[in-house]
């Protein structure tokens, strides 16, 4: 399920549109904190090919399906 979109919300909460359609607000923290810190947060962008969520010009990066299934088991809480 390609990443379509994303905002970052607060810290490593993000927003995620699938192709789907479907949105969910997740903290990716477990996931990517060990590898990207909270100031290279703002370097997040899709790459149009894989439609994955990267950072760090594609040094850290998450795969589509793997994002999806993260975020489906780990929605925020509204704030």
């Amino acid at each position: 399920m390609k990443l379509r979109q994303f905002e970052q919300q607060q810290n490593y909460i993000f927003g995620l549109t699938f192709a789907n359609g479907e949105f969910i607000e997740t903290d990716l923290t477990p996931l990517i904190k060990d590898h990207v810190n909270a100031t290279e947060l703002a370097s997040a962008r899709i790459d149009q090919d894989w439609g994955c969520l990267e950072f760090k010009d594609g040094a850290v990066d998450i795969e589509p399906d793997t994002l999806y299934k993260w975020a489906k088991s780990h929605i925020s809480p509204p704030h």
